[in-house]
């Protein structure tokens, strides 16, 4: 399993100690040190089965600075991966990849349906 957060994030924080308390074993990666790849972000796209959009982190100041809210709905699924693998203060996280499940965001109950854990 992968967790991809950013550690100053405290809805990345509650993750991870959601993670813990259950003590499910994880690979951690820091998105701002190691962002993810187009090829990482193309095939978490597929599996999650969400729209591209949600992979955005539209509170963060990178996302308004770039005016995002106007340009995504123009943009071609390549630039918009290519944008996303560019800064990974632009994908919304935290980001769990459990096998063929993806997870955007922490919502604890999404999580524990992942885990089994209702």
């Amino acid at each position: 399993m992968l967790f991809v957060c950013y550690p100053k994030c405290t809805t990345c924080q509650k993750a991870k100690k959601y993670l813990d308390a259950i003590g499910a074993a994880y690979t951690f990666r820091d998105i701002k040190l190691e962002n993810p790849t187009r090829e990482e972000l193309s095939a978490w796209h597929k599996l999650s089965g969400l729209e591209l959009r949600r992979f955005f982190n539209t509170s963060g100041l990178q996302y308004r600075a770039l005016g995002l809210k106007d340009r995504l709905p123009q943009m071609s699924e390549e630039e918009t991966l290519a944008l996303l693998a560019s800064d990974g203060m632009l994908v919304k996280r935290p980001l769990l990849i459990a096998g063929e499940r993806v997870l955007v965001g922490f919502k604890e109950k999404e999580w524990a349906q992942c885990f089994d854990r209702h």
